[in-house]
């Protein structure tokens, strides 16, 4: 335990879902509810852990039952959907809000960026939001001042410090408050989804000096979106889901985990009816393909059932890098196949990829296909994602790398 910065056991959390319509109360129930409140009070002082509303179905749970342990020093990215669970996760563990089930633990002090400009008032200037902001996160005098020369640079709000906040923009409230969580050294650093209100220039510069507290030995939990932000900062990865933890585990795994529950969702609501895509081998190996090195061509193979004739096909091969941005989109219309219309049946599909020469990374590859049945059906139908992992000559993995491609460049030396 003496590693452990972040503990949290089976941490769930209960909302209401509009407001409880309350009875007629008599001068007696007005009474009695005064004389019984003092009971009350001790009695919910005493309890351990907190009890779910009862409000019947109007009731949801915002998190159930989620367990993880972060080790000091470590930097974690938290990704899921809108709704996940992953900002009340932050404000549980800011101690902002109290969960209704479990606990967590934390060892060191938290500074937590959740919104734009938490915890600063509107009427005071920069400078005294700073010092107020640090006194809250638990920072002595001297140690602010020590500090406020960086964070006014960081923020670059030097010329307005002594203005009121409520005149900042809010790129101005983001750079400012940010720089005050990062640079007053707090041992665990809550950031939640903030950063996408700066420009790209500052989200270079925040991700920077994250990097900067990850490296000093503290521990960062980062709510995300930004799924290259997340895989360039952390090194493990927490996928939330309706609220439950669905993967905790390395960065690329859950980014390509958490990819393919977003495909798997998008799938199952699509329009496709009587089709249905195989599990897909990379050069003939299913579920975790050993890692391919970069320029070295490969085979992918999957299966398509087709209950219904369809007059008209169009079949897609598709690969994304771990931002999420597309490298490879290839697609060929069933009649260049030599196939016309596709009968009723099982196809074997076979693609043969040359030496693409990409940068080391983990891709995730994936089939889709769009047509029209001989009803006049529209069916749109995605596979699975597999991960295909591009390793250097030496098997290694390049991280931080912004590139895509890495051909096989001649270089030459030779003094003058």
């Amino acid at each position: 335990m003496g590693d452990i910065a972040i503990r949290v056991e089976n941490l769930s959390k209960q909302y209401r879902i509009g407001k409880k319509q309350e009875s007629y109360k008599t001068l007696r129930d007005t009474l009695t509810d005064i004389a019984v409140a003092p009971l009350r009070a001790i009695r919910s002082g005493l309890a351990k852990e907190g009890r779910p509303c009862d409000n019947g179905g109007n009731a949801i749970w915002s998190l159930k039952n989620v367990s993880f342990e972060v080790k000091r020093g470590e930097t974690v990215g938290v990704i899921g959907r809108n709704g996940a669970g992953k900002s009340t996760l932050l404000k549980i563990l800011s101690r902002i809000t109290e969960p209704t089930e479990g606990w967590a633990e934390i060892r060191g002090r938290v500074g937590s960026l959740l919104e734009v400009g938490t915890g600063f008032h509107p009427e005071l200037t920069g400078r005294e939001n700073t010092y107020l902001n640090g006194a809250i996160l638990g920072m002595r005098r001297e140690e602010i001042d020590r500090k406020f020369d960086e964070i006014v640079e960081f923020a670059e709000v030097g010329k307005f410090i002594d203005t009121p906040v409520k005149h900042y923009s809010s790129g101005m409230h983001l750079r400012l408050a940010f720089a005050v969580a990062a640079h007053l050294e707090p041992e665990i650093l809550l950031i939640d989804e903030v950063l996408a209100v700066g420009d790209m220039a500052f989200q270079k510069r925040c991700l920077g000096k994250m990097e900067e507290v990850a490296a000093a030995g503290r521990t960062v939990l980062f709510v995300s979106h930004n799924l290259g932000a997340v895989k360039e900062l952390c090194q493990s990865c927490i996928v939330l889901n309706d609220g439950r933890l669905d993967f905790y585990g390395p960065v690329v795994k859950g980014l390509v985990h958490y990819s393919q529950s977003v495909m798997t969702g998008e799938a199952s609501g699509g329009s496709a009816r009587g089709t249905g895509w195989g599990h897909i081998s990379i050069n003939k190996q299913n579920g975790s393909p050993k890692p391919i090195p970069t320029g070295e061509p490969f085979v992918v193979e999957t299966e398509l059932d087709v209950s219904d004739e369809m007059k008209r096909a169009r079949l897609y091969c598709l690969m994304d890098d771990s931002n999420g941005n597309g490298i490879v989109h290839h697609y060929i219309d069933s009649q260049h196949l030599d196939l016309g219309p596709l009968k009723a049946g099982r196809y074997r599909i076979r693609v043969e990829f040359p030496s693409l020469w990409l940068m080391p990374d983990a891709y995730t590859l994936y089939f889709k296909m769009i047509g029209r049945t001989a009803s006049g059906q529209d069916t749109r139908r995605l596979s699975e994602r597999v991960v295909i992992d591009i390793t250097d000559w030496t098997g290694q993995s390049v991280g931080k790398v912004r590139a895509v491609l890495i051909p096989p460049i001649r270089w030459s030396l030779s003094p003058e």
